[in-house]
Order: structure tokens, then sequence, then C-alpha cells
């Protein structure tokens, strides 16, 4: 008793993450192989047709679209390597000299029927076959099998719908955009006083470590595109697609001008020795600005991800706030450093470096930069999907232009508005 308690809680615990990839994953994946191999009892001739729920396992993926891909490949593959097996078969039948042989035209022919990565699959489906002595009963029964997995795993998706991963994506955005902000605090921080160039190497150092963070990120990203793909259940899937990898574009640029703005804060502490590395005044007055440019960039991750929400306006508010206030700060940093160069014009390249770095990610951020970045994204990937399909484009735009006139001939616009 204290066992099937056990169990419960350990089940209950796994209904709780349902949400997560690899419980989504898991409990699709099995659900999709037990059901395969239930109706390949039935309608296959094998005894035990255990290709029918391999091929579900394979075919199932976290996302529609994924599913929908892979199971086409998979069929393909193996539909071309029993074709390839039956040939041999007929020709040679099985030797070692013949295995090679097939070995090598089953490759070539995945490659030439653009399986991608389950060009191995071709040659391993016809290894199967071949070594079989009744080719054709087997070469048959494996085609059935493959397609029972392959239509189980794709109505899967259908039962059991992929959850749209845009949420996660958007908390790994809005997670980089927090590590970004703790680095320039402690930038900003240690850029008030004296700060070792050991310590400014360090903190080069760090900058370079978030080209890490950024291909997590873009890992997250791929999978929440992947999922609004071809899903029922998403609206505007190409708005929220562009939304995203336009955020995450313009924080990959933030980060690289951070790199380049650590990297000039070591130089500047090379060059200045036991010296603060900028005057009092100076010192605190990019410290406020950096911590002001950390805020707004954590503003516009969020309202990258808002904008999912339908809440934009007081996160687009909020961040065009935040950039004034930075933008006023610039230019109170432009005129101190101008005077400090006046005094000293020791440093006035890495001074000026420094104030053309906090320029750019005040640029990047900019909410007017970020709207005309997106209608150009927008109206690139429409151009690349009527170039691909110049078919469905037109039939779109034929029943755009006829819901257009109905609405105006039966008045639905008007009692709408």
């Amino acid at each position: 008793m204290h066992v099937v308690r056990e169990w419960s809680r350990r089940l209950l615990r796994l209904v709780g993450r349902r949400r997560e990839p690899v419980v989504v994953q898991t409990l699709r994946s099995a659900a999709a192989a037990t059901i395969a191999y239930v109706i390949a009892l039935r309608l296959s001739p094998e005894p035990a047709p255990l290709t029918a729920p391999l091929t579900a396992l394979l075919v199932v993926q976290v996302t529609f679209y994924a599913t929908l891909t892979n199971g086409i490949r998979r069929v393909n593959s193996v539909v071309a390597g029993v074709l390839v097996a039956i040939a041999f078969s007929l020709l040679v039948g099985l030797t070692w000299w013949s295995l090679a042989l097939l070995i090598v035209a089953s490759l070539a022919v995945g490659h030439l029927v653009r399986v991608d990565e389950y060009v191995a699959e071709v040659a391993i489906s016809a290894m199967l076959v071949l070594g079989v002595t009744t080719v054709g009963f087997t070469a048959w029964a494996r085609i059935v099998e493959t397609l029972i997995g392959a239509v189980v795993g794709m109505a899967c998706n259908l039962l059991l719908p992929p959850p749209v991963w845009v949420d996660e994506a958007g908390e790994s955005i809005e997670g980089l955009a927090r590590r970004v902000r703790q680095l320039m605090l402690r930038m900003g921080e240690e850029a008030a006083g004296r700060i070792p160039w050991e310590r400014a190497a360090q903190r080069l150092h760090e900058a370079r470590r978030l080209d890490h963070d950024i291909v997590r990120v873009d890992a997250a990203l791929r999978q929440a595109e992947d999922s609004l793909r071809l899903n029922p259940r998403v609206k505007e899937g190409l708005l929220h697609r562009v939304v995203l990898r336009t955020g995450l574009d313009t924080l990959e640029i933030c980060t690289v001008v951070l790199r380049v703005l650590a990297r000039s804060f070591t130089d500047l502490a090379k060059a200045r020795g036991p010296e603060p590395l900028f005057p009092p005044g100076v010192g605190a007055t990019v410290e406020q600005l950096l911590s002001e440019i950390a805020d707004a960039v954590v503003s516009f991750a969020v309202l990258v991800t808002t904008h999912l929400r339908e809440n934009a306006e007081s996160a687009e508010a909020r961040l065009t706030a935040e950039l004034t206030t930075a933008a006023a700060t610039r230019d109170r940093l432009a005129e101190l450093l101008q005077e400090e160069v006046r005094e000293d014009w020791t440093n006035w390249q890495l001074m000026g470096a420094v104030l053309t770095e906090v320029n750019r990610v005040i640029d990047e951020l900019d909410t007017e930069h970020r709207t005309r970045r997106l209608l150009e994204e927008l109206d690139l990937v429409s151009r690349e999907q009527r170039a691909k399909q110049p078919r469905m484009s037109r039939m779109r735009e034929r029943l755009g232009v006829q819901e257009e006139l109905w609405r105006n001939r039966t008045g639905v616009g008007e009692r709408s508005r």
C-alpha cells in the first residue's frame, strides 16, 4: 500500500510538471509507441511488429512542425531502404561484398531522396530486410509497420496537442537581459573608483561568456518558433516569431557592445595605472548611466515578451522613460568627458570609445528603432514566403479580398466597430 501511494505521488508530480519539455516528450512518445504497437499487431503479418513503435518513437517530437517533417522523412527513408533491399535480393542475394554495396547504395539513395538525418535509416532498413529469407513478405510488413508508426506519431499531436513554447523562450530572453544587467551594474560600480586592470579583464571574460547564454536562448527560441508553425491553436504566429527573434538580435548586439565596453575599461585601467578609472565626477556619472541602461535592457526584454501577452503599452512607456533618462545622463557624461579631455587628452580615444559604446546600446534599445526593425523583418519574411509559395500566397490574397468584399456587402465590419 505504501508503494502504491508513493507511485501515486510521483505520478501527480509528473503531471504537475506536464509543461516541461522532457515530461511532455516522454509521455507523448510512450503513448504513441504503445498505440502504434497495438494497431500493428492487428494489421502487420509479423508476430512482433516492433518497427511500428520504433517509427512512432522516432517520429514524435515536441512540436507539431517537427513531427510532421520528421514523419515524412522517416517514411521516405524506410521505403527507400526496403526498395533497395528488394532490388539487391533479386540480383545478388546476401554476401559480404553485396552487403558493402548495399550500404553504399542505400546511403547514396538516402542523399538523393533528401531524408536529412535519416540517411542512415535507409541503410538500416535495407540490411534488416535483406537479412531475412522471405524478402517480399518482410518488405511488405516493414512498410506497413512504418506507415502505422508514422501516422500514429503525427496523430498524437492532434489528440495530445504539444504546448507552445513561447513563454519558455520569453523567460530565457528575460534571463539573458537580467544577466546583462548584473554585469553592467558591476562594471558601473567599479568604474566609479580605482579598479586594477586584472579585475577589469575579469569583467571582459564575463562579457565573453554571455555568448554561451545567447546560444542557449537561441535554442529555446528555435523550439518556440517550431511550436508556432502549423499550430492551429496559435494566431499571428509569424508576428510572435519575428518579435522574439528581433528581440534576441537586439540583445545580442547589446552583449557585443558590452564586451567592447569591457575591453575599453580594461585598456583604460592599464593606461591609468594606480589612478582611478575616471575622475570622481565622471566616474559617478558613468556608474549612473550604466545603471540606467541596465534597467532599460531588462525593460526591453519585458517589452518583447509582454507584447505576446497583449499588455505592451505600459512596458513600452516604461522603456521610453528609462531611455530618455539615460540619454540625458549620456549628454551630461559627454560634457564631462569633453572637459576632461581639454585638461588631459592622453586617453581621449578610450574616453570617446566609452561614450560611443553606451550611445550604441541606447540607440539599439530605442522603441522607434525596434518598430522599424519589426516592419523590415515582417516585410522580408512575407516576401520570402511569397517567393517560396506563390500559389498559396495568391490564394490567400484572393481569400482576403473576397472576405473584405463580403464584409462590406453584409456590413459585418460596421457592426463590429
